[in-house]
């Protein structure tokens, strides 16, 4: 049988909140999203849980975290992204703990985004379970849903970044196996491509498909766009709602 065509992300919001693990983590496959998001006038920011230190073998962690944050904020440019934050958890060993969760919440009740984005939280790329995620992916992950509610509740975190927030509508995580939605990024695909391009140290480091932007992210937005009737090119996500 064949896969069930894609449904439209919901896009009733005007301020979405990015939050990921890496700088690159929304680069590969959902910031062709964000440039469309931005073009329609919506405010877009980003939170990275970590600087990346670790991302780079032939760079000391001191040096590599100057280069990564540069190239996100320059990739962040690239889709129309001016606010871009970084918390200080250590690259490689993110913890789910109370402490990534009052971090992401505080951040949640500063912007108050009515959309709340993130990467697979599931364990795996795959449905089967062969291909299996990195840690901090997992973590991230996990925290965002939690800390979705716990900016909500004015009971939880107390002071925490302000007061409390229950605006969030919904939760999009990018490159789950489990997407169901996606986004028509037609007009935007250049945007994606350089967005990821930005990350040029990163990818010098890389080896495989996933080093050559252009051609990756063209392929993935090629053949999600096969299940969204009327796109040419899309990028998808699994989206829940708090």
């Amino acid at each position: 049988m064949a896969d069930a065509d894609y449904l439209p992300l919901p896009e009733d919001f005007d301020r979405a909140l990015v939050v990921v693990a890496h700088p690159d983590d929304m680069e590969y496959g959902g910031a062709g999203a964000v440039a469309r998001w931005t073009a329609q006038g919506r405010e877009v920011s980003y939170l990275l849980v970590t600087r990346g230190e670790a991302g780079i073998d032939t760079l000391r962690p001191d040096e590599c975290a100057r280069v990564r944050e540069d190239e996100q904020r320059a990739a962040c440019a690239a889709v129309g992204v001016t606010r871009c934050e970084f918390l200080d958890h250590p690259d490689g060993l993110v913890e789910y703990s109370l402490a990534l969760r009052r971090d992401i919440a505080a951040a949640i009740r500063r912007h108050r985004p009515q959309l709340v984005v993130t990467g697979n939280h599931r364990g795996y790329w795959d449905v089967l379970g062969e291909y299996p995620d990195q840690a901090d992916h997992v973590a991230v992950g996990r925290a965002v849903i939690d800390a979705v509610r716990d900016a909500a509740n004015r009971w939880i975190f107390p002071g925490a970044g302000g007061e409390r927030w229950d605006g969030v509508r919904g939760i999009a995580a990018a490159a789950s196996p489990y997407a169901r939605h996606a986004v028509d990024i037609s007009d935007h695909l250049d945007a994606a491509v350089a967005s990821l391009a930005a990350h040029a140290r990163y990818l010098e480091a890389l080896s495989g498909p996933m080093s050559d932007p252009d051609t990756f992210l063209r392929d993935e937005a090629r053949k999600a766009a096969e299940r969204l009737p009327g796109a040419s090119a899309a990028t998808t996500f699994e989206y829940l709602q708090p």
